[in-house]
């Protein structure tokens, strides 16, 4: 191999940094084994006609280095890894599952529990539920009965008490004012359920007494309160509270306005607190109202 013939085989691998050149003469040419940064063991062959032919070896070049015995390596190869089996993820993946279904069945096994003790319980109760008869039922609702009526008739002794005390004495009868709004209906109801009735002026006397009570009650101001007076059955036929016929009558009397006005639309009776006197209103309307009492102690 000529010098020319070599400068073309280095021309050729110009892109390859060259560490170490070795070379010796073969019967076809000359051989250069160049080894570069990669590490990968290249040998050139050039053959007399100029020819250049490559063979790549796959195994890495490293050069060879005397050591006497007894030397210690500088550097210690590193263990390979061992590589995973995919039979041990599949038992790994295996187990997980059934630790799984394992818990699974140990909750349900609980509820299970849970269940079969609740319907124990169901059980006994409809057992005992069985066994009362007729005859317990019965008693049972009568004690309910009783203690409700006696909780009604201890309000209206309350209510009584409390009209007596807070409220003003005319005869034989208490009455007072409640200072909260209710329609006609509404203050009835309300009155009955503390022991009374709607305040039902029967005569000249009781109307002034009620008239001055009110006006002292709401002075200085001036506050319609209903009375237990209508002729909701009747157009024109005024009944008390109580059912019994109105034979006093207390109307406004006004050239502007004189009383009862409203016909068949206003048939519930309020007192005005100013100066005593009667008006029709709308049942539904909501006022003060007053409320009488029997007085036991005078009786």
């Amino acid at each position: 191999m000529n010098v020319k013939q070599l400068q073309m085989c280095l021309n050729w691998n110009l892109d390859t940094t060259l560490i170490s050149l070795f070379w010796e003469e073969m019967e076809v040419g000359f051989c250069f084994t160049l080894t570069t940064k990669a590490k990968t063991l290249n040998t050139l062959t050039c053959d007399g006609l100029g020819v250049l032919c490559v063979c790549v070896f796959h195994q890495a070049y490293e050069p060879e280095v005397k050591r006497t015995r007894g030397d210690v390596p500088d550097i210690l190869p590193e263990p390979e890894a061992e590589p995973t089996s995919p039979v041990s993820d599949f038992e790994n993946s295996y187990n997980y599952v059934l630790s799984r279904l394992a818990s699974m069945d140990l909750a349900i096994h609980k509820l299970n529990v849970g269940h079969y003790t609740l319907d124990v319980k169901v059980s006994q109760l409809m057992d005992r539920l069985s066994r009362m008869d007729g005859k317990t039922v019965g008693e049972l609702e009568d004690s309910i009965q009783e203690v409700y009526q006696h909780s009604k008739d201890n309000r209206k002794e309350i209510g009584r008490l409390e009209g007596c005390e807070k409220g003003q004495r005319i005869g034989y009868k208490c009455y007072l004012v409640y200072n909260s709004l209710e329609d006609y209906a509404g203050a009835s109801r309300k009155c009955i359920e503390r022991g009374g009735r709607m305040a039902m002026p029967r005569d000249r006397k009781e109307q002034e007494a009620l008239a001055d009570y009110v006006k002292n009650f709401f002075h200085p101001g001036n506050w319609p309160v209903w009375l237990g007076v209508n002729d909701l059955r009747s157009e024109g036929l005024y009944l008390f509270d109580d059912g019994t016929r109105v034979t006093y009558f207390q109307w406004r009397k006004h050239f502007l306005s004189s009383q009862p006005d409203g016909g068949r639309r206003e048939n519930c009776v309020a007192m005005s607190s100013d100066d005593g006197d009667w008006w029709d209103h709308y049942c539904d309307r909501t006022m003060n109202y007053m409320c009488e009492f029997d007085d036991r102690v005078a009786l």
